[in-house]
C-alpha cells in the first residue's frame, strides 16, 4: 500500500517525467564530430611542438585535403558530367590524385606526420555544393573549381618546393608541380569548351 501511494504521488510522477525527458534529449543531442583536418593538425602540433618542420606537416595535411577533394569531385564529374570532356577530366583527376594520395600517405608515415583519416568538412561541403548542380551548370562549375583549385595547389606546392625544411617533402613538392600544371591546362581547356557550349 505504501509503495502504491508513493507511485501515485504527484512529485514522484514529475520526477519520473524529468528523468525520462532528460534521457530523450541527451540521446538526440549527439556531439558534432570534429573535422578530420583539425584532428590531424592537433596531432601534429603535439608532435612538433613549435619545431621548424611544423609548416611541413601543415603542408602535407593541406595536400591530403586537396587530394580528397579532387578524388571526391572527380567521381561526381564522372557520374554527373553531361559532356565527355568533363567525365574524362573527372576520371583523370580521380586516377592521378588517388596515386598522389597513396604516395603522400607513405611519405607522411615515414615522417610521423598525421593526415586527415576521413574527408574533411571543407571537402564534404564542396561535394554537397557541386551535387546540387546538373547538366551544363554542373560542367562549367566543376571545370571552374578545377581551374581555381589547381591554381591554389600550384601556389602551395611552389612555396613548399622552396621553403620546406625536410628535403623529401621539398622534393615531393617540386616533383608534383609539372603534373599540377598539366591538370590546370586540361581543366582550363575543358572550362573554355563548357563556356562555348553555354
Amino acid at each position: 500500500m505504501i509503495i502504491s501511494r508513493k507511485l501515485n504521488s504527484v512529485p514522484f510522477l514529475i520526477a519520473l517525467f524529468c528523468v525520462m525527458s532528460f534521457g530523450i534529449t541527451s540521446c538526440n543531442n549527439k556531439p558534432k564530430m570534429e573535422d578530420s583536418k583539425e584532428v590531424a593538425e592537433d596531432k601534429n602540433d603535439a608532435k612538433m611542438n613549435g619545431m621548424k618542420n611544423e609548416a611541413d606537416a601543415q603542408f602535407l595535411v593541406n595536400v591530403a585535403e586537396i587530394n580528397q577533394e579532387e578524388i571526391s569531385l572527380g567521381k561526381l564529374a564522372e557520374e554527373k558530367g553531361s559532356i565527355t570532356d568533363v567525365k574524362e577530366l573527372g576520371k583523370m583527376m580521380v586516377e592521378a590524385h588517388t596515386k598522389a594520395m597513396t604516395d603522400l600517405s607513405t611519405l607522411a608515415m615515414s615522417k610521423s606526420i598525421s593526415l586527415p583519416e576521413v574527408k574533411t568538412d571543407d571537402v564534404n561541403d564542396a561535394y554537397k555544393e557541386m551535387s546540387t548542380k546538373s547538366g551544363k551548370k554542373f560542367d562549367l562549375a566543376y571545370c571552374k573549381k578545377m581551374v581555381n583549385g589547381h591554381k591554389d595547389a600550384i601556389s602551395k606546392f611552389e612555396k613548399a618546393s622552396n621553403d620546406a625544411v625536410d628535403p623529401d617533402i621539398k622534393k615531393m613538392a617540386a616533383n608534383m608541380l609539372p603534373a599540377l600544371h598539366k591538370h590546370l591546362e586540361m581543366a582550363d581547356m575543358c572550362m573554355k569548351k563548357c563556356e562555348a557550349i553555354n
